[in-house]
This record gives structure tokens, C-alpha cells and sequence, in this order.
């Protein structure tokens, strides 16, 4: 009976040891449990903190007061702490510049925004340039055309090379003969003679940033748009020197200026003296050649053709025979072309057309290779085209002869 009684107390004490630790067990594990979900507590607390924070802060930036932007016209003293800025309506005043702003960065032109109450300077703007500019910033590179694409120009592209690619690549001939190089080149000439191929030619020769300007993108509806327009691209330009601005078709807005223009005429007038100002202007344009082209030069102001704007005008006349020649090789150095092709017919044949005309003739030979299923271009082939193109030719000095 004993021996049983010692054997109860035993299971009995075996049972609470196991209960107990038992016990101790899954306090442990509520213990991990609850130091986990306490970290996780403390995580997500300090996020809803840093929220709380970025929102304080978004609602204190939208509490400050609208800053409005100016433009710096002068800077009064060396630690450029005042400066003389004008706001937009038309009203001048002498400021101070904030600790943050960079003073080494301010110069005259920049836009900056001011403080509402103090017209202070808070912050330098960047560059506001129209859609159109920025347009032109993306397209802008260096052309692939070379002088070797160009036929029975030598003289013109000598000219040209003297007046714009001289004074980019070697400056300092110039500063040793004591003369400044020409400020500007106009080529004129009858339509598809080669004017813009000249120019992309000496961009790709300088390595310089070739930005092309169609003048009648200039004429704008809404008064000093136009005007806007020049100081930003010539603004772009000087950013981007060494460059060359090439301004297409320049009688869109160089037109001779008349007694009894109306309002368009006068805003494009506008346009065009904005353009002489930046010509020979007070602003330096550095590194900035400008080429101007048009097939209309007896319309042209005679302010803008005057020694000073326009220091050279580069003529490129109908190719002759040689030019023809020249021409025919260039635009047939791809052409997979038969042994029997005569050239010399072909430039007999082509008196009136230029080297637009010429490189649509082999390209129409080509298509006449294609149509009959050939591989190579004929003799036939060229005199098909030629007749086709002339008879276009011929319709538009007809025409021309007409309104003349």
C-alpha cells in the first residue's frame, strides 16, 4: 500500500512537472509572439510617422506664397547680392538675391522667380524655350553630307568655307591679319541648285551643331511672338556653339519693306528687325555662324543685305555642262549602272535642270530598272526618265515665264 501511495505521488508529481513546463513553454512562445508584434508595431509606427512628416511638409509648401517670375537685367555689385530685375508688367526694381541661390551662376537674361511681397531672388529658372525651339534642340546633330556629295560647286563651297568654316576651325588666322570674319552668308539661287546641301555640308566639315529654320515658321499670329521666336533660337544656338543657324527661305520674313503694309506686314517687319538686331546686335554671339538662303533675293530689305549682316552673297546658278557631269557622277555612285549608259547624252539632254532635277532623273531610271525587273540600269532606262522629268521641268518655266 505504501509502495502504491509513493507511486501516485510520483505520476502526480511527473504530471505537474510536465504541465509546468508545459506551461513555461507557451508563455515563452506568447513572450516571442508578443516582442514580434511589438517590432512590427515600432515599424509601422515609424512609417506613419515619415508620412506624417512628408505630409507636414507638402501642407507647409503649399502654405508659402506663390513666388512670380522676372528677369535679371543687371547685377549692381561683385558679391551679386542686389540685382536689378524687371517682372512682366514692364516695372523695373533693385532686389536682393536669397542665401540659396547660386551667385556664381547669375548673369543678365536669366529668368529667375521672385518673392511675391519682397521680389526677392529665390531661385534661377531654366531656359524657357517654345515647343518650336525645343523641337529644333532635339533635331539639331551634326549632317552626314560631306563636300564629296556636292557637284559643280568649287567656287561657291570655296567662298563658303572661307567665310564659316575658317573662322570656327582656325580663329586665329583671322586675330593675325587683324579683321573679324563675316557675320553671316546668304546663298541664293534658283530652286534645288544645292543651298541647303551646301550648308549641311560645311556643319558636317566644322563639326558643328547644324540647326535649319524655316522662316515661315517665324511669322506667328500674335504681336512680338515672331520676335520671341529669333531671340530663342539665336539664344539656343550660342548655348549650343560651336554651332551654325541655317534660316530657309529667308524672303518669308526679309521681305522689302512697303508705305502701306498692314498689320500682318508689320509683324512680320517686326520679326525681320529682331532678326537684323541679332545680326549686329549688342549681343555677343560668339561662336555662332549664321547662313541664310533664299531663291527670291531681288525682294529681299536692302537693310539685310547690307556688309555687316550679311557679309557674303553666294550665288548658285543652273549647272552647266561640266557641273552636270560632276552632278550625274555623284547621284550614280550607288546605282548598280550597264556599261552602255552615255553621260555625256545625258547632260545634253538635261540643259535647264539642276541637281534636284538630276538626282530625281536617276532615281526615276532606277524605278524603270525595278519595273521591268532588272538589276542594273540602262541606257534606256536614263532616256525614259529624262523626257519625264524635263516635261516637268519645262511646264514650270513655262509657268514661271508666265508670272514673270
Amino acid at each position: 500500500m505504501q509502495s502504491t501511495g509513493r507511486d501516485d505521488r510520483r505520476r502526480k508529481d511527473m504530471k505537474d512537472e510536465e504541465y509546468l513546463t508545459n506551461y513555461i513553454s507557451h508563455l515563452e512562445n506568447r513572450i516571442k509572439n508578443l516582442e514580434n508584434e511589438r517590432r512590427s508595431l515600432k515599424t509601422e509606427c515609424l512609417k506613419l510617422e515619415h508620412d506624417l512628416h512628408t505630409l507636414r511638409n507638402e501642407m507647409s509648401h503649399l502654405r508659402e506664397a506663390p513666388l512670380i517670375t522676372g528677369i535679371l537685367t543687371d547685377i549692381l555689385d561683385e558679391k551679386k547680392e542686389r540685382v536689378i530685375i524687371n517682372i512682366s508688367t514692364g516695372s523695373s526694381f533693385i532686389v536682393n538675391t536669397s542665401k540659396n541661390v547660386r551667385k556664381n551662376q547669375l548673369r543678365p537674361g536669366l529668368n529667375v522667380a521672385l518673392n511675391q511681397n519682397t521680389y526677392s531672388v529665390m531661385e534661377i529658372l531654366p531656359m524657357n524655350l517654345e515647343p518650336i525651339i525645343r523641337g529644333m534642340e532635339l533635331i539639331d546633330s551634326i549632317p552626314d553630307i560631306s563636300y564629296n556629295d556636292i557637284g559643280g560647286l568649287d567656287e561657291q563651297i570655296e567662298e563658303l568655307r572661307e567665310a564659316v568654316e575658317l573662322p570656327l576651325i582656325k580663329p586665329e588666322l583671322f586675330e593675325k591679319i587683324g579683321i573679324d570674319p563675316p557675320k553671316g552668308v546668304l546663298l541664293h539661287g534658283p530652286p534645288g541648285t544645292g543651298k541647303t546641301l551646301l550648308a549641311k555640308a560645311v556643319a558636317h566639315e566644322t563639326k558643328a551643331t547644324f540647326i535649319r529654320v524655316i522662316a515661315s515658321e517665324l511669322v506667328q499670329k500674335f504681336i512680338g511672338e515672331g520676335a520671341r521666336y529669333v531671340r530663342e533660337i539665336f539664344s539656343l544656338a550660342r548655348k549650343k556653339a560651336p554651332s551654325i543657324l541655317f534660316i530657309d527661305e529667308l524672303d518669308a520674313i526679309a521681305a522689302e519693306r512697303m508705305e502701306d503694309a498692314t498689320s500682318g506686314d508689320r509683324e512680320v517687319q517686326r520679326t525681320m528687325m529682331q532678326l537684323l538686331s541679332e545680326l549686329d546686335g549688342f549681343n555677343e554671339r560668339g561662336n555662332v555662324r549664321f547662313i541664310g538662303a533664299t531663291n527670291r533675293i531681288d525682294i529681299l530689305d536692302r537693310a539685310l543685305l547690307r556688309p555687316g549682316r550679311l557679309d557674303r552673297l553666294i550665288e548658285l546658278p543652273i549647272p552647266n555642262e561640266v557641273s552636270r557631269g560632276e552632278i550625274f557622277r555623284i547621284h550614280t555612285r550607288f546605282l548598280n549602272i550597264g556599261e552602255n549608259v552615255n553621260f555625256k547624252e545625258l547632260v545634253r539632254l538635261t540643259s535647264d535642270a539642276t541637281g534636284a532635277d538630276i538626282k530625281s532623273i536617276c532615281t526615276e531610271a532606277g524605278m524603270f530598272a525595278i519595273r521591268r525587273d532588272s538589276e542594273t540600269v540602262s541606257n534606256k532606262d536614263f532616256l525614259k526618265a529624262v523626257p519625264k522629268i524635263m516635261k516637268k521641268i519645262q511646264k514650270k518655266l513655262v509657268r514661271l515665264d508666265f508670272f514673270s
